[in-house]
């Protein structure tokens, strides 16, 4: 009798497949940090698209991903991010964004589902008239699905409400998106509906997907030039990082079509325990 283990500490633990170790064996590569790797170009420009933003970087986890991503949007000192009293970055990226960008957190109750209600991220909003006494609001970030809250869905309508109220105060919305193939799969929406609304999003792949590292935050040219800069200062600038983006790509063309299969074993377990 054969017996298999099967893992469920969480969907990072996976291994690479072999067809991810045969495309990492090769990939063409080149120093990334001069902008020349084919293999890091080729994967960020395809997660851009499929997320329907302009401009994509690597980079070497989500945590550094969502780190990058409020940095560039809040790149004045004593700036002051809405988010999640339950969400990931507010909860378990070690405060990166206080104590590398010097961003001031402001929570907001997260609701069981996930989302903040509407109203009181607008009573959140910094009243510009005190600013000699306040920090300046400049970003609201979501997180979807919601790990802390059951991978609880946000949807496409929900988001667009966030993203309205954003740009109607003149700020910018960041999806962190670490399971967004996930929460696409489970509403049925296609996942660059999900993230219309956003200014930037930083998608995972090496959660539900099953690649061995690494995420790709995606925005405009103007946000991944910037994000680009950060990354280096960060000590993300890698040099022949092909040989993971290659593995990336094997898991964003081969493993979205198996989350639906994931999602029926997942309910299946939940039923019994």
């Amino acid at each position: 009798m054969v017996t298999k283990t099967v893992d469920l500490r969480s969907d990072t633990v996976t291994k690479p497949t072999e067809a991810m170790r045969a495309a990492m064996a090769t990939a063409e590569v080149d120093d990334d940090v001069l902008g020349a790797d084919p293999t890091a170009a080729r994967l960020e420009s395809e997660v851009a698209k499929i997320m329907g933003k302009e401009a994509g970087l690597f980079v070497a986890s989500g945590t550094m991903g969502n780190l990058i991503s409020v940095l560039v949007h809040c790149d004045i000192r004593g700036s002051e991010v809405i988010l999640g009293d339950n969400c990931h970055i507010h909860i378990y990226e070690n405060g990166g964004i206080s104590t590398i960008g010097g961003v001031h957190p402001r929570p907001v109750k997260n609701n069981d589902d996930g989302t903040m209600d509407i109203g009181l991220i607008e009573a959140a909003i910094r009243d510009p008239r005190g600013e000699i006494v306040y920090p300046t609001t400049r970003l609201i970030c979501l997180e979807n699905s919601h790990a802390n809250t059951g991978g609880r869905c946000l949807s496409a309508e929900y988001t667009d409400k966030v993203g309205e109220l954003a740009k109607k105060h003149g700020l910018k919305l960041h999806i962190d998106g670490a399971r967004i193939f996930n929460a696409s799969v489970a509403l049925g929406v296609p996942v660059n509906r999900l993230v219309q609304a956003a200014d930037s999003v930083s998608v995972c792949l090496s959660k539900g997907l099953g690649a061995p590292v690494g995420s790709v935050i995606v925005g405009s040219k103007s946000f991944i030039s910037k994000a680009r800069r950060l990354r280096k200062t960060l000590g993300g600038g890698m040099r022949q990082l092909g040989f993971i983006c290659a593995a990336a790509f094997v898991a964003l063309k081969e493993n979205v079509a198996k989350l639906e299969g994931d999602h029926k074993k997942a309910k299946v377990l939940a039923d019994i325990f």
